[in-house]
């Protein structure tokens, strides 16, 4: 059985997710992106969408499968789609399944019936969604900007095909004309992870699906037939994801991320990606799901199932991968993410700390008399030795907390301005998700953070590295941030409604759904720029804390910066196939979870390399790749790093091994009048993520929050 015949069964308690590690139970026989076909009853007829859930279809097409009764006769079956026959679009494939892309679906529901000899029926509705979506996300982001040439305003547009190939003793691809071929031994030759060796020439589509441009590459043998049950020799059956960098919220259509990786593509896999699961263009979770969901039917539709599908990605590559992994189980099978982000709102946090310290730190003006700060004291509070992450982090990624920030793809005349024009496009990132976060009364999207509670700088003062005075005057001067981003006095807080669904949506990837997905992590020393190394432990210490073990987790490290090695890319999915290969293969009734665990090749281990390909000992990258921390890390939250909002406890003094003058304290209890953070206690409404969410109805009208799929739909048999 294929790892991707695998049903997503929710478990909830009402409308909350279940706690960590419980929200999923994955069952073999159906797959939740794409089911594949289960086994057919004694004497029943099946009904099954091949390239996604029924209810997800897209485009007006979908791969089909009927499977039939052992001993009844192809001959025999009569489908049917809303009451029109499309029998003939059915045969025997060269696959030996009966199958269609079946054409000509309506938007909406669709019923499709089949029967055979023996009176046996199956019946199973089929949703269709526009091509231009959605499909789940719910109603699109406004204003956006589709390309020229395109049809409608929903960006649609025929794709493209452009041919390249590998010249003999290169490692890069030229321009291939079909027409005009070169000579064929100029032409330099592929051998595929099936040993199937063929002429190295690819062939690129590039179209746009749900408002935004995808790319698909493959081996590709020009007047070779290619179908779906029948691909060409050189398609081994499986696909991978590359994704983009950053974090932005883009109102019009971008590029998709490239899919020209030769040693990939000379695999035999397939490269796909989309514009929207590039985060840097589109940091919406939602949309960056449903966009690699839709392209993944359609390549299926067009190109064959997929075995299994592999992640790749660095920065915000590997942000998309592991955040949409645990939201959407079952989309990928194993993900490589390198100089790796685990979610965008957890990571939000140090971007958050960091503008209001800078406010501070830059200010002697707000500093009480007397108080000094320098190099060695500020990274106390920022627990980190590079007092320029902070300027390099907030410069490197756009600020979407700012509403009425230069917005990308927004006319500043659109724009927000608190006194200009509050009716404008206010251009947060919670905004940019209002499906999600839902709406205040006042028109903002709820907001999911605040720094309510959190006693910046307290380990450094409990260390003795950091004053009394200092320790005093940052947390009674920093203040919060208004809902216009700008500092405010008080501390602030999250709406609550927002920090609920900022967990439910997996906005925050509480990786309790991961143990689902296998993970190699490549991670090199950060040069000190934002790509903190710590945020790959704060997701092993998620897994940890779910499911007591990390060991679907391998750490790549390496000396190279950031990306820890320069083949890491590369060898890793190469690793992950092969380890995937044996999860495929393992056929024994225990929970995919242990199959990640137990069918782990021997020699995918964790590693450390010189940066170049050679392997040195661990010590070495322990000392090289060093783990700093955050504000809130400095302030006492745990490594897991995904408490949006501490509970709190009473401000005493007894708690401190330090002594307050009167003022002091009194300054103190003004900056925490409701009491300090308890980090020995989870966040306030923290939960895990509910998989597969939709924000929109049947008919499409939003649902704020969102509202559980539930398991793929199955077609019914009589």
């Amino acid at each position: 059985m294929a790892l991707e015949d695998c049903a997503v069964s929710v478990v909830s308690r009402g409308r909350r997710a279940v706690p960590f590690g419980l929200a999923v139970l994955l069952v073999c026989g159906v797959q939740a992106a794409a089911p594949a076909a289960p086994a057919s009853p004694p004497g029943g007829l099946q009904i099954t969408t091949l390239s996604n859930r029924a209810d997800l279809i897209s485009g007006g097409e979908a791969l089909i499968q009927v499977t039939l009764p052992t001993g009844v006769a192809t001959s025999s079956l009569h489908v049917s789609l809303d009451g029109r026959d499309v029998t003939a679009q059915f045969a025997l494939r060269p696959n030996h399944k009966v199958e269609a892309l079946l054409r000509g679906l309506a938007l909406g529901a669709n019923s499709l019936v089949a029967t055979s000899q023996g009176g046996r029926r199956a019946s199973l509705t089929i949703l269709d969604h526009p091509t231009g979506g959605p499909a789940f996300s719910g109603p699109q982001i406004q204003p956006w900007a589709c390309q020229s040439g395109a049809a409608d305003r929903q960006c649609d547009q025929a794709p493209t095909f452009a041919y390249s190939y590998e010249p003999v003793g290169t490692n890069s691809l030229q321009s291939y004309d079909p027409s005009h071929p070169p000579p064929a031994a100029s032409i330099a030759t592929a051998t595929t992870t099936d040993g199937v060796t063929v002429p190295f020439i690819v062939r690129q589509e590039t179209g746009y699906i749900d408002r935004d441009q995808y790319a698909i590459a493959t081996l590709w043998q020009p007047g070779e037939p290619w179908q779906p049950w029948a691909p060409q020799r050189q398609y081994n059956g499986r696909l991978i994801i590359t994704h983009g960098a950053s974090c932005d919220t883009t109102y019009g259509v971008g590029t998709a991320p490239s899919v020209t990786d030769t040693k990939m593509l000379g695999g035999g896999f397939i490269l796909m990606s989309t514009a929207l699961d590039n985060a840097g263009h589109n940091c919406n979770i939602a949309t960056e799901a449903e966009s690699l969901v839709m392209t993944k039917e359609h390549l299926i539709d067009h190109y064959g199932e997929v075995r299994w599908t592999i992640g790749s990605g660095c920065s915000g590559g590997s942000l998309v991968q592991q955040q949409v992994a645990n939201a959407y189980p079952g989309l990928y099978q194993g993900i490589t993410p390198q100089c790796s982000f685990t979610d965008a709102w957890s990571s939000a946090m140090e971007y958050v700390d960091y503008s209001i310290l800078l406010e501070y730190f830059e200010d002697p003006a707000r500093w009480s008399p007397g108080t000094v700060w320098d190099p060695v004291a500020i990274s106390q509070v920022l627990d980190h030795p590079n007092i320029a992450n902070p300027i390099t982090f907030t410069t490197a990624i756009p600020n979407s907390a700012d509403p009425s920030r230069s917005c990308p793809g927004v006319p500043a005349s659109e724009t927000y301005n608190s006194k200009t024009n509050p009716g404008g496009v206010k251009c947060t990132l919670q905004d940019y998700m209002v499906n999600v976060f839902g709406k205040r009364t006042d028109g903002f999207a709820n907001r999911a953070f605040g720094n309510a509670g959190i006693q910046y700088g307290l380990q450094g003062l409990l260390d003795g590295e950091l004053s009394v005075a200092q320790f005093v005057d940052v947390n009674s001067h920093i203040g919060g941030l208004d809902y216009n981003d700008n500092v405010q006095a008080a501390r602030s807080s999250p709406d609550l409604t927002g920090l609920d669904r900022a967990y439910t949506s997996g906005a925050v990837d509480s990786a309790n759904n991961l143990d689902q997905v296998a993970i190699i992590d490549l991670r090199g020393p950060d040069e000190g720029s934002f790509h903190d190394v710590y945020r790959t432990y704060a997701l092993r210490a998620r897994l940890l804390r779910d499911f007591g073990t990390a060991a679907n987790q391998v750490l790549w490290r390496g000396l190279a910066p950031i990306i820890g090695d320069t083949n890491y890319a590369d060898q890793s999915v190469f690793a992950m196939d092969r380890w995937l290969a044996r999860v495929d293969a393992d056929h024994s009734p225990v929970a995919l979870s242990q199959k990640i665990l137990h069918d782990k090749p021997g020699d995918v281990t964790d590693r450390c390399t010189n940066g170049v390909g050679t392997d040195i000992p661990s010590p070495v990258c322990d000392a090289a790749v060093a783990a700093y921390g955050t504000p809130r890390m400095a302030a006492g939250m745990p490594l897991s790093d995904d408490v949006l909002q501490c509970q709190l406890k009473p401000l005493r003094k007894d708690d401190y091994p330090v002594s307050f003058t009167d003022a002091q304290w009194q300054a103190l209890q003004k900056a925490f009048p409701n009491g300090v953070c308890d980090y020995s206690k989870p966040g306030v409404d923290q939960h895990g993520t509910t998989p597969w969410l939709s924000y929109q109805d049947v008919r499409g009208s939003v649902v704020y929050g969102g509202r559980s799929l539930g398991p793929p739909p199955r077609s019914s048999s009589s």
